[in-house]
């Protein structure tokens, strides 16, 4: 527990909303009849996410926030606190006072964080009294997006009884109710922000990282006023690539989908390493001092690795997900490790590390998770790490990566699917299915095939992993033509 994080009363934080109002007044100004929601759920695999103005609003963000707190508050004793954060979209304002309203109206106190990573809202979450924890940001996505994630008192993503819970009070089948006698507070918080920056860095009290000169990309996103700072009190040299806070830009060209940018950088400044972050900070990627990308599955290996090495892996057993590459899983298990696979999303991950006792685990993308150090995917957490191991090889990242694995060739295309009931369905597409089992006979086992529907964008997956080039190029190319013909238009 942060001594620092307790409830408000007595404290002199600055409050925007007044106490009053009964539980009947309350719902009777929350007209469900004004909010349209879709008919297939609201929720995937990392909170409720969508264009903004077409599924994400403020009236649809106030009622999200009232039955959240609704629901959260029914399995605590006190009404209670919720922690509240937010990247730097131009929409997050908009969706987080929306938010606190609904949550306040629900008679929860809110601690605002303001800017911060998702992983401080966790971390937040799980070191104080609060009853649970929302962030305000789409990750990766585009600026125009926006999305909704919510965390439970430990710190976890929410159980999906709860986000079920929290749907059905937004169309009208409520399973909850509550005496609500007064609203709560809205509290201004962002000196909490402190209490995770200081837990990053005291693992590594006895790391320095003078000598290393380090690029970062910080997407014009939320880690922009952490992660220079903490390298820097580290004693790493820094060089910054878009490094304010710029809704306009958040994830355009730069960040950890775009990396061209940061591999130019760390080849033209001769550093040692770069880390390109995406718009919550809580993936990472890396790039080493050749200017070549070091995606997840080689933070995992290398930190794998380290901690084979120190005895501290239980089983020898990392979590990762169907996007592991095959290199990747043949190389650890010739280490004498374990390679469990989960569906794509942190929460399979680390639902599934909790099931094992595994203590690593992530995904390709770069969503790593270390429960020696944290409770949730942290992209400044795994940078730091990682830097902390090159420093104490002593050798260059190229060369560490060099000795791990060959990755397999593996092509990953998206195909825009507009059309949310062909997305979810995509598996009754009887020719797309034929396609598929053509390809899997043909590369046996010299190879992978994985199509899914994101969770996260409106998009198919198409994803062909083969020992051949040739082949991975032949049947990704057959496979997107699939779902461009019949589940596209």
């Amino acid at each position: 527990m942060v001594s620092s994080i307790t409830r408000t009363q007595g404290l002199g934080g600055s409050s925007a909303s007044e106490p009053g109002g009964s539980q009947k007044a309350i719902e009777s100004g929350f007209g469900f009849h004004s909010i349209s929601l879709p008919a297939t759920p609201l929720f995937g695999t990392d909170g409720i996410r969508g264009r903004v103005g077409e599924l994400l609003s403020a009236p649809l963000a106030l009622q999200i926030g009232y039955w959240a707190g609704i629901v959260l508050r029914s399995g605590s004793s006190y009404p209670g606190s919720v922690i509240v954060g937010q990247d730097s979209r131009n929409s997050s304002d908009m969706l987080a006072m929306a938010l606190s309203a609904g949550l306040t109206a629900a008679g929860l106190e809110v601690w605002y964080l303001g800017l911060c990573p998702t992983p401080c809202v966790a971390y937040l979450t799980s070191n104080s009294d609060a009853i649970g924890g929302v962030m305000i940001s789409a990750s990766h996505n585009p600026p125009e997006d926006n999305g909704i994630k919510f965390f439970g008192a430990d710190g976890l993503k929410l159980s999906q009884a709860l986000q079920t819970d929290i749907e059905a009070g937004l169309r009208g089948v409520a399973s909850h109710g509550v005496d609500i006698n007064n609203c709560g507070r809205h509290y201004s918080r962002p000196e909490l922000v402190v209490n995770y920056t200081q837990a990053l860095k005291q693992p590594l009290q006895a790391v320095n990282l003078q000598g290393m000169k380090i690029v970062l990309d910080l997407a014009w996103g939320a880690a922009v006023g952490l992660a220079p700072s903490v390298f820097e009190s580290m004693g790493a040299e820094v060089i910054c690539l878009h490094h304010q806070p710029d809704g306009d830009r958040i994830n355009v060209n730069c960040g950890s989908t775009h990396l061209d940018i940061l591999q130019a950088a760390v080849r033209e400044h001769n550093a040692d390493l770069g880390f390109a972050f995406d718009g919550d900070a809580d993936r990472v990627l890396a790039v080493d001092n050749s200017g070549r990308q070091v995606n997840g599955d080689y933070i995992l290996y290398l930190w794998g690795r380290y901690l084979q090495q120190k005895q501290e892996l239980p089983d020898n057993l990392i979590v990762s997900t169907v996007m592991a590459n095959l290199g990747f899983e043949r190389a650890w298990k010739q280490s004498g490790g374990k390679l469990i696979r989960t569906a794509v999303g942190d929460q399979y991950v680390q639902a599934e590390m909790h099931r094992t006792g595994g203590m690593l685990g992530g995904e390709q993308s770069g969503h790593i998770l270390c429960r020696h150090y944290g409770i949730t995917g942290d992209g400044l957490l795994t940078a730091l790490h990682l830097a902390a191991l090159v420093q104490q090889a002593g050798v260059p990242l190229m060369e560490m990566v060099n000795e791990s694995f060959h990755t397999y060739p593996q092509l990953l295309r998206n195909v825009r699917v507009e059309d949310r009931t062909k997305r979810v369905g995509w598996k009754e597409c009887q020719p797309l299915q034929e396609a598929i089992a053509r390809a899997e006979a043909a590369m046996g086992d010299a190879g992978r095939i994985l199509v899914r529907a994101s969770g996260t964008e409106p998009v198919i997956r198409v994803m062909v992993e083969a020992e051949a080039a040739e082949l991975a190029n032949y049947w990704t190319n057959e496979l997107v033509l699939q779902v461009q013909q019949h589940l596209a238009v």
